[in-house]
């Protein structure tokens, strides 16, 4: 069965556009985030981009620990793991999108831009009304 669900996780994770994002901020607070899902390797790694000196940024700076979530038609998942701030000009290269422009216009080059790479240790996932919790 848990492969099975692992296999619909993955699934709800490749159509979503959209997932939720949340960092620890310096009060020890979450904070969610709504970001675009730029790429993702199953459950286990979410690629999102974001601005270098964005709040959620300068908390995973200081806090790794990060929550991913996404929901359509009643299903869900909701991933906990760490997240790493990527400036490497290959990765940047390879996951940028032509509409990023609008958010970083020098372009791929664009100091401002960053990639996040989140890396799921747990998976929590609702779908087809069965539900379960299993490691990444």
């Amino acid at each position: 069965m848990k492969k099975n669900i692992v296999n619909l996780a993955e699934n709800l994770m490749a159509k979503s556009e959209v997932v939720t994002l949340a960092s620890v901020n310096e009060d020890g607070f979450p904070r969610i985030c709504a970001m675009a899902n730029v790429k993702s390797e199953g459950i286990k790694t979410i690629w999102m981009a974001t601005g270098t000196h964005s709040k959620k940024t300068a908390h995973f700076l200081k806090n790794p620990k990060a929550s991913v979530c996404t929901y359509s038609g009643g299903d869900s998942l909701t991933l906990v793991g760490n997240i790493s701030v990527i400036s490497d000009k290959e990765i940047k290269h390879d996951l940028w999108q032509d509409w990023f422009i609008e958010h970083f216009p020098k372009g791929e080059d664009d100091p401002e831009y960053c990639v996040l790479k989140f890396e799921a240790k747990e998976a929590t996932i609702y779908i087809d009304e069965i539900f379960e919790t299993v490691s990444v």
